[in-house]
């Protein structure tokens, strides 16, 4: 039995619409479920002064190191990659690193680009949009002004043991680290009060 060539035509016609819908839409399927897990890994909850304060009491009982930063921040740019390897280096021996972008909801791009270009491996908070930001820097260290790069080290049992303000050398983020790790909190609250060191 043979088909009329028009009834063959339409048959493979059909056959070819069937097969480009099934190629066409598995792919957007695919990159649609890339992008969405992409996303998960670079979200930065929104953090305020009582929420810095519950993370920081949080990891009470292990020595913490808190960077602030900004994509618009040189300094903070060319240091983040130094705190990146210390957090990987000193994570093992009980270190926890956070960091705390002060960038603005419009540099969220940016953010989550140098994000996954730096690949921290610690959690980054972002400061939340529309607080008194000078409140919420003396309420993370009264001695802040917004100076940036800021990074601050919590003694064991949480207290601010020693401060950065501005871009420190490996050498400076090494020793205040090891100090914060090996003595115990008596002996941190025994050197005074916190410094800015170098």
């Amino acid at each position: 039995m043979r088909m009329p060539l028009r009834t063959l035509l339409g048959i493979g016609a059909l056959g070819l619409i069937i097969a480009a819908t099934l190629t066409v839409v598995r792919p957007q399927i695919v990159s649609a479920k890339a992008a969405a897990s992409a996303d998960d890994s670079l979200r930065m909850p929104v953090i305020d002064l009582n929420g810095y304060k519950n993370m920081v009491a949080q990891y009470h009982g292990r020595p913490l190191v808190v960077t602030f930063w900004a994509t618009w921040c040189g300094p903070c740019r060319d240091e983040f990659p130094m705190i990146t390897e210390l957090a990987k280096e000193y994570g093992p021996q009980g270190l926890v690193v956070v960091g705390v972008s002060l960038d603005e909801d419009s540099d969220m791009p940016l953010v989550r680009k140098f994000l996954a270009d730096t690949h921290p491996g610690f959690e980054n908070y972002r400061q939340k949009p529309g607080i008194d930001v000078d409140s919420f820097y003396q309420g993370v260290n009264p001695d802040w002004r917004g100076t940036m790069p800021q990074t601050d080290f919590y003694a064991r049992d949480g207290h601010l043991a020693r401060y950065f303000v501005g871009q420190k050398s490996r050498d400076a983020f090494v020793q205040a680290i090891r100090l914060i790790m090996i003595t115990t909190d008596a002996e941190n609250r025994g050197k005074g009060s916190p410094s800015a060191g170098n």
